[in-house]
This record gives C-alpha cells, sequence and structure tokens, in this order.
C-alpha cells in the first residue's frame, strides 16, 4: 500500500503541543522559561532572573544592598521540592545553564509560529484509490491506509482503526517520550557536574597528601642529619681523646730520651779523661745516674687494639629496611599518620640502649 509522500507530522498538533509546554514551565514565574535556563542541585530547571528572586527573597540581606545581580555565595531552597541549594561565589551565575531546555525552546517557539497546513495537505489521498482519503490506520501492518484497501485491497485482513485516534495516541507518546528524554538529560548534565566535581577534589586531595609525604620525608631526613651529626662528634671525641693520650706518651718517651743520650754523652766524654785522679771525681757521680736512668719506669704503652675504632660501627641494615617497609596506610586520618612519623622517626633516632655506639668507659681518661 503506497500513499503520497510528503506527509509531515505537525508538531503543533494543540494536544501534543500542551503536553509538551506543560514540561517548559518555570514553577516561579508559571512562564515558559526565558533564557539563560539554570539547572540546579536537584536536577529541576529555573529562569535565572527567577532563581535571582528566590535566592534574593532568602537573603534579605542582599536586597538592602539594592544589587539586581548576585556575586558571591549564599542559599535557597528549591520551589519544586524544597532541596537547599547552596551556591559558591559566583551566585546565581555559577549555576549551570541547561543549553539542552534552551534549544527545546527555541524549536517549540519554531513550530509554534508556523502556519497551518492547508486542507489538502492534512488530508493525503490514497494512490490505489484516487479518490479515497486516507482515513484509517492498519495496526497489523503499522501504516495508514483508506477504508476500500480495508475492504477490498491489501488489507482486508488486517485489524485497523480511525487515523485520528492513532494520530492522538503517537502524539502523546512522543511528547511524553520528548519529556522523560529532557528529564533524563537533565539527570545525565548532573551526574556530569558531579563527576567533574569528583574530578576538581581528586586534584585537590593529592596535591595536599603530595605536600604532606613531602613533609614527612623531610622530617626523616632530619631527624637522620641529626642522629648522624650526634655519632660524627661521639667518634671525634674519642678520637681526640685517643690521639691525646698517646700524644702525652711519646712527649714522655722523648724526654727520657733526650736525657739518656745526654748521660751516655757525659759518661764517653769521662772515660775519655787521661788522668784518673779526675776521672775517679766524677765516676762515682755518673755511675749513680747512669744505674738511675736505667731503672726508671716509663708510663708503658697503649694497649693492644687501643688504635681501634670498630666500637662505633654503626649498623644500618634493619632501618634501611624499615624504610623499606614505608608504604600508604588507607583510612589513617592525617593527623594520625603525622603524630605516627614523628614517633618513629624519634626511636629511629635514639635507637635501643644496647644498639647506641656510645664510648666504652674509661677511653680516653689516662
Amino acid at each position: 500500500m503506497n500513499f503520497a509522500v510528503g506527509f509531515k507530522p505537525l508538531l503543533g498538533d494543540a494536544h501534543s503541543m500542551d503536553n509538551l509546554e506543560k514540561q517548559l514551565i518555570c514553577p516561579i514565574c508559571l512562564e515558559m522559561f526565558s533564557k539563560p535556563v539554570v539547572i540546579l542541585p536537584c536536577q529541576h530547571n529555573l529562569c535565572r532572573k527567577c532563581a535571582n528572586d528566590v535566592f534574593q527573597a532568602s537573603n534579605p540581606l542582599w536586597q538592602s544592598r539594592g544589587s539586581t545581580t548576585v556575586s558571591s555565595g549564599g542559599r535557597f531552597r528549591c520551589p519544586s521540592c524544597r532541596h537547599e541549594v547552596v551556591l559558591d561565589r559566583h551566585g546565581v551565575y555559577g549555576l549551570q545553564r541547561n543549553l539542552l531546555v534552551e534549544n527545546i525552546i527555541d524549536i517549540y517557539k519554531q513550530e509554534s509560529s508556523r502556519p497551518l497546513h492547508s486542507k489538502a495537505e492534512q488530508h493525503l489521498m490514497c494512490e490505489e484509490h484516487e479518490d479515497e482519503k486516507i482515513n484509517i490506520y492498519c495496526l497489523s501492518c503499522e501504516v495508514p491506509t483508506c477504508s476500500l484497501c480495508k475492504v477490498f485491497g491489501a488489507h482486508k485482513d488486517c485489524e485497523v482503526a480511525p487515523l485520528p485516534t492513532i494520530y492522538k495516541r503517537q502524539k502523546s507518546e512522543l511528547s511524553d517520550g520528548i519529556a522523560m528524554l529532557v528529564a533524563g538529560n537533565d539527570r545525565v548534565q548532573a551526574v556530569i557536574t558531579q563527576m567533574e566535581e569528583v574530578c576538581q577534589t581528586i586534584e585537590d586531595n593529592s596535591r595536599r597528601q603530595k605536600q604532606l609525604l613531602n613533609q614527612r620525608f623531610e622530617t626523616l631526613c632530619a631527624v637522620l642529619e641529626e642522629r648522624k651529626g650526634e655519632l660524627l662528634q661521639a667518634l671525634a671525641r674519642e678520637q681526640e681523646a685517643k690521639l691525646q693520650r698517646v700524644r702525652g706518651l711519646i712527649r714522655q718517651y722523648g724526654d727520657h730520651l733526650e736525657a739518656s743520650s745526654k748521660l751516655v754523652e757525659s759518661a764517653i766524654q769521662s772515660m775519655e779523661e787521661p788522668q784518673m785522679a779526675l776521672y775517679l771525681q766524677q765516676a762515682k757521680e755518673l755511675i749513680n745516674k747512669v744505674g738511675t736512668m736505667s731503672k726508671v719506669e716509663l708510663a708503658g704503652r697503649p694497649e693492644p687494639g687501643y688504635e681501634s675504632m670498630e666500637q662505633f660501627t654503626v649498623s644500618v641494615e634493619h632501618v634501611a629496611e624499615m624504610l623499606r617497609t614505608i608504604d600508604f596506610q588507607p583510612g589513617a586520618s592525617g593527623e594520625e599518620e603525622d603524630e605516627e612519623v614523628v614517633l618513629d622517626a624519634e626511636e629511629g633516632s635514639a635507637g635501643p640502649e644496647e644498639e647506641r655506639p656510645d664510648i666504652p668507659e674509661g677511653l680516653g681518661q689516662f
């Protein structure tokens, strides 16, 4: 069954247009939304001017300023669902525009302004029966047809219905579908907005955690540097004490060697004296001095291994292993983590008493 091409469903049908228009009414001014249309967090729409009026009514302080625009944050309740809307520093101008609703309004106004089609355009003629108008709808084939096609033609065994009935039904279905699509798009737009906010929150939280992580590792590095300085000072003190003792012994031995050398030189000169009487006058004293010098006990020498500094060896393997196990702790609050890191750092700097390379008692005291 074929019919003349060029039939275009009229969007301007009164019933369908009324259903569509109901979806485009602002709950404040009860008029069709005026641009720009803003979408609230609860997914309801308002004219921006109406949203501004509701905001100023909820915030009388702004009215006292004599301004018709809002330049900073505030809050008001949605007139449709009473959901509280919290505005940022941009105020009403921070709400997103609903471009989809604005486009639908433009299309609606364009279709509403079109003139009604002529009577000839409203009634198409059947191609098989040229004198018959298309006045019924074949439910089985889902195509418009004429009465003769139902009685004698291809649709005589099909189920049919009056054309206006099907026309109104499908117009109503299309209008309802448009309304559902608009509502669905509003929800999708809200989800997109929420996910964009999630992305921003992720970036902010990541930046904050990076700063905290840097601070904690800098704290650890400071503790390590401080402890290293303390250990180096202890090693330097022990080095100085040992050097002072050994150098003192060197001075004592040097003084003894110098005195002994002078005494040997005097004794040799005395032995070269040819006169016996003169020699005997000096020999007794020299013999006593040589005997005394040979019996002098020196302060002794450093004990074996005295020069070793191995007692200042530091074992860092267990600390390095502990540092390698540092990892994130999901669920731990920032303050708790800060305290934990500081405590760990302090424990690491002090260490168990038996592991501290303290100077052995008695070393450096002579």
